[in-house]
């Protein structure tokens, strides 16, 4: 029998339901969320400092009861699998992640919803080079491919890797957690 999950990752790529999937996890091993891009997103959609960043979600992961962090920040990979025991790989197909992040940019463009403080959708990024949906189109496939690397890689032998093609399988799993 696999011990406890208490430290668990979730990634993917935009659009494929990590911070849904995540809040939903976390709410059942009753452990914190932590959502990369809260911590990364400052006001008017500034980045932070890189370091300043780094020890955000170093921070954050400093909980002994443990936590479920969602989020593809490569440069933090090793930040938090070093300290994760499982991995989930929402790993959906391009159209269902294009769709997603479309839909979900012209909701929250219409809406004026307020994301991570002072930040808010608008209507020049639900289309075009600058979308995120464009994003997904340009990296879906370099993003599976560093992730079937960087998790095969010995350094994180002791990581437990859930991956799923679908939401429905995902879901099907979460509910057998």
């Amino acid at each position: 029998m696999d011990p406890p999950m208490r430290r668990v990752s979730v990634i993917g790529t935009s659009g494929s339901g990590k911070t849904t999937f995540a809040g939903r996890l976390a709410e059942r091993l009753g452990v914190a969320h932590v959502e990369l891009d809260a911590l990364f997103w400052r006001p008017d959609w500034q980045e932070p400092d890189e370091t300043e960043f780094r020890a955000r979600v170093v921070a954050a992961l400093d909980r002994p009861d443990g936590w479920v962090s969602d989020g593809n920040y490569s440069r933090l990979f090793e930040d938090v699998l070093a300290r994760a025991d499982t991995v989930v790989w929402l790993d959906l197909p391009m159209r269902t992640c294009v769709w997603r992040v479309f839909r979900r940019g012209i909701s929250r463009a219409r809406s004026g919803e307020v994301m991570w403080g002072t930040n808010r959708q608008d209507w020049g990024r639900v289309v075009g080079r600058d979308s995120l949906a464009w994003w997904v189109i340009t990296t879906h496939r370099r993003r599976r491919r560093e992730n079937e690397e960087r998790l095969a890689d010995p350094a994180y032998a002791h990581v437990r890797v859930h991956r799923f093609g679908s939401t429905a399988a995902a879901n099907a799993w979460l509910e057998s957690a």
